[in-house]
């Protein structure tokens, strides 16, 4: 009995990492910075699939690399990656 529930167990956490990767969630935003002012739009790889939970993330992230979010506009999941790609150019996941 002790071996069929840790058997079930592992199975259950496996399961759940599974989910949890393929899960992977991006956001694409715009930010700016202030004297000189300078912009730029971006995709960084969220945590949250939920836009408003994404924004604080975001906010954060760029935050503490001197960087203003304006707006979050989108998230999505990989399949929408590679044709944003071009245009985030060195934005491209970097934060």
């Amino acid at each position: 009995m002790k071996h069929m529930l840790a058997s079930l167990a592992v199975s259950a956490v496996l399961a759940l990492a599974a989910t949890a990767a393929q899960a992977a969630c991006y956001a694409d935003y715009k930010a700016k910075q202030d004297n000189p002012l300078r912009l730029h739009y971006g995709v960084m790889q969220v945590s949250a699939c939920d836009a408003g939970a994404a924004r604080a993330e975001i906010a954060a992230r760029l935050a503490a690399n001197g960087w203003t979010l304006l707006n979050v506009l989108s998230v999505f999941d990989e399949t929408g990656l590679a044709r944003r790609q071009a245009n985030a150019g060195q934005y491209y996941l970097r934060y």
